[in-house]
Order: C-alpha cells, then structure tokens, then sequence
C-alpha cells in the first residue's frame, strides 16, 4: 500500500467551543480502493512555517500523493487555507502527483491566479457532470472558479456550465 497525504475540513464543535479537523470516510474509502492509505494532515500552520511541520511531517511520512479534500468555503477557515497552500508548495516542490476535490480544486485554481465566483444550486444537492469524465456527484459548495487557470485542462463541468473538476496539463488521465 502507497500512503496519500489528505488535508482536513475543520468543524466547530460549537457546544464544547472545539475546533476539530474530520476527513470524510468515503475519500478514505475511495482511496483505499484505487490502493492507497490515506493519512490526515493537521490543520495546525496558523502561525507555523512549512519547514516547521509540513516537511519534516511529509519527509517521514513519504506519501506517494497529496489530497486536498472538500468542505468549508475559501476564507472559512485560515488554518485549511494555509495547510493547503503549504500542500499545494510541497507537491509543485517536489513533483507529487495533487488532487484537488470540490474545495481543493478551488484551492489549487486560486493559487494558480483564477478566482471563484457565487453559484446557485450546488449546494446540497447531486448533479450530472460531464466531459473527459462523467459522473453522478454530490456537491456542497456555494462558489466555483471563474475561470480554468493556465496550464490545466477541463475535465469535467457541470449542466449548468461551472467547472467542476480540472488537471494540470503535466498529468495524463489514462
């Protein structure tokens, strides 16, 4: 088994005034059926240097891919930002391969200088995309990107026309 390294949403715990990071057990699931571990990433870089945890965490662990998964909005939540932006460095660094799913791929096209803009009808509900890849998805967000960022190709969008999943040209599908 190959190890993916998986970034986290962060939930309050409102009752307990908690912040806690949860990963959604179908990318687990999902990944351990196309043969990898997945190993969370603690949200913990508000005010800490990626040389201070990212590397040292990622050198030991050796993952073979990074994840940025989905949940909470762009701006929600500051530590995901920075842990994703500092996943987001690592893998261009080092040449790993990064998925990027619902939030994630919002992550890596703001990094690439693409905005997002509001949607409507995406929140909470499943919805046909298509294109290089079809399928059935469910979705939870309120914004997409404005625009497919420079040096990736669309793979997939939805009815409506939002982009709904991309690749960096550097990667192939098959």
């Amino acid at each position: 088994m190959k190890f993916v390294a998986v970034s986290q949403r962060v939930d309050l715990i409102s009752d307990r005034k908690e912040y806690r990071d949860a990963l959604d057990r179908n990318i687990a699931r999902f990944l351990l059926t196309c043969g990898f571990i997945s190993v969370p990433v603690p949200n913990i870089f508000q005010d800490t240097v990626l040389e201070d945890f990212l590397n040292p965490f990622m050198k030991k662990l050796k993952p073979h891919a990074l994840v940025l998964s989905g949940g909470n909005s762009l701006g929600e939540s500051r530590e995901k930002d920075e842990t994703e932006l500092a996943m987001i460095s690592y893998a261009e660094q080092t040449g790993l391969p990064l998925l990027g799913i619902c939030r994630g791929m919002q992550a890596m096209a703001k990094w690439a200088g693409v905005g997002l803009k509001k949607v409507n009808g995406h929140a909470n509900s499943s919805h046909l995309i298509s294109g290089k890849k079809s399928y059935a998805v469910n979705s939870y967000h309120n914004f997409s990107i404005k625009t497919c960022p420079k040096d990736f190709d669309i793979i997939a969008k939805s009815k409506d026309g939002e982009i709904e999943a991309i690749r960096h040209k550097m990667f192939d599908l098959e």
